[in-house]
């Protein structure tokens, strides 16, 4: 159901929705986390470690989503304290492997890369999605990323194939989905500040034995330029997540939107 404001037009405006976010203790995860709150969301947070303070078992569950048992751990947090979910927010992602090219990642690597950036959303929306599909309505949002066009086969070949695949099935997903009154959209961001970014830096740095500011250069010309002269903020990926699991977007459902300066140079 859409609310519409006093002037009759559709309200930014989330009060009484109940969201989760994954991945929220840092960065992505974290902006969009408060941004859901200051819409009205009653958000629940979730990451490996909590962050500092802790705002206690209605606002963040600490739990490893790369396995099943975590996944299954915070579908039962989410049945005791919240009574299910309408809006469901994935920004849970990164890289660990090694730089060197696909000849340096082991099937450990591969492994951890899958689990990490696909199969916890997986996971997390066969548990949750359920719920929103027999309350006929809720919003899914998928952070993938821009590498799953332009992949960095040098130091996140993995990520980059895994992040793909989280695209791919969102689609499918959608198109399941919405005929239940659930939307699914994916978020592909590029450069964004965060430490995460700094950490892939610094690894590219010390596997080739370059300097840190050498590494940055390396990284930004691999992505072809950012047009708009900087990475994006966190804050500005929150603001259009915030955006899709609105009523403003409720005819927005299956469909990717990238957030990257201008670094993707095809439409599409």
């Amino acid at each position: 159901m859409h609310t519409p404001d006093n002037n009759g037009s559709l309200s930014d405006r989330l009060d009484g929705r109940r969201a989760l976010v994954t991945g929220a203790s840092k960065g992505t995860g974290a902006a969009v986390a408060a941004r859901l709150r200051a819409a009205g969301a009653t958000v629940l947070g979730v990451a490996r470690t909590a962050p500092d303070p802790h705002p206690g078992p209605q606002g963040f569950v600490a739990s490893d989503l790369t396995t099943p048992d975590g996944a299954a751990q915070v579908a039962e947090h989410v049945a005791e304290h919240l009574g299910g979910v309408d809006v469901l927010v994935h920004t849970l992602g990164g890289s660990h492997s090694p730089s060197g090219g696909f000849a340096a990642m082991t099937d450990v690597h591969w492994t951890e890369e899958l689990n990490l950036n696909l199969l916890a959303a997986v996971r997390l929306d066969r548990a949750l999605l359920p719920g929103m599909i027999a309350a006929g309505k809720g919003a899914v949002v998928h952070v993938s990323s821009i590498q799953r066009r332009m992949p960095l086969h040098t130091a996140t070949l993995g990520y980059a194939a895994a992040k793909a695949a989280l695209t791919t099935y969102s689609k499918g997903l959608a198109v399941e989905a919405a005929p239940h009154g659930v939307r699914v959209n994916v978020v592909s961001p590029g450069f964004i500040r965060t430490s995460s970014a700094e950490a892939l830096v610094e690894r590219l740095s010390a596997g080739q034995g370059v300097s840190r500011e050498a590494a940055l250069e390396q990284l930004m010309d691999s992505l072809g330029g950012i047009p708009l002269g900087r990475p994006s903020e966190p804050a500005e990926v929150a603001e259009l997540v915030a955006f899709l699991v609105g009523d403003r977007a409720a005819a927005i459902t299956g469909a990717e939107h990238t957030i990257d300066g201008g670094t993707v140079p095809t439409v599409g």
